[in-house]
């Protein structure tokens, strides 16, 4: 069932979200959109596209993107099918994992998951770059380390983040995947979130979210790293 909720902001007056989990990894594809406008992106679609289109719906939405974070499966699963569906473009993540979105149907295989496809990117994100929704605007960090290719989006007047399977509520993404480096993580983590200060809050790709200062204080990941 998809959850209405506001960014961790709680500024309803330039954003709001939706988180739809999805398949049964229950990723956390969300719904971000500029609450003026209604302009809205999907934001790792990995599965079940027709719960997905009914929360589009619900939240009464116009979708103009899709953003993925990072190439696993469970975050890319749906991809193809929505932009076929909504006839937008995707961006991201970064170019590094590429070729995990030319074998979907591969990985797919190994999880018993069906109907997904191959696919590229319209838009492949670099570190520095911008994308946009509506009047709002994100910067792109590219922090490797749970894939090579994972981006984060960040929205500096929000004080807001969709950091994908980077840095969890109390934990951090696995690295034991193909590409994945607990090193390299560790040190995006610490060199590219935590800088953006503590009062910045975060969605990811599954649980609930948090802010940077409640995972700079309590994350034994990253307490156990400074």
């Amino acid at each position: 069932m998809a959850q209405q909720t506001a960014t961790p902001t709680e500024n309803q007056a330039k954003a709001g979200a939706m988180i739809v989990p999805v398949t049964l990894f229950e990723q956390n594809c969300t719904i971000l959109w500029h609450e003026p406008s209604k302009k809205a992106v999907v934001i790792d679609p990995g599965g079940d596209v027709p719960k997905i289109l009914e929360a589009i719906q619900q939240a009464g939405v116009t979708v103009e993107r899709i953003w993925l974070t990072h190439g696993h499966i469970d975050h890319v699963g749906g991809a193809a099918e929505l932009r076929d569906a909504l006839k937008v473009p995707i961006e991201g993540p970064h170019r590094a994992d590429s070729h995990m979105l030319e074998h979907v149907v591969e990985s797919g295989a190994r999880f018993g998951m069906t109907g997904v496809r191959n696919f590229t990117s319209d838009r492949y994100l670099d570190e520095g770059e911008q994308v946009h929704i509506g009047e709002l605007t994100f910067d792109i960090l590219h922090c490797p380390g749970h894939s090579p290719g994972s981006v984060v989006y960040f929205n500096k007047a929000l004080r807001f983040a969709h950091v994908g399977d980077v840095l969890f509520n109390g934990s951090v993404g696995r690295t034991d995947l193909p590409g994945g480096s607990h090193e390299t993580l560790i040190k995006s983590i610490i060199e590219k979130l935590l800088p953006l200060g503590d009062d910045v809050g975060f969605l990811c790709g599954h649980g609930a979210g948090s802010s940077i200062g409640q995972e700079r204080r309590t994350n034994p990941f990253i307490t156990g790293a400074m």
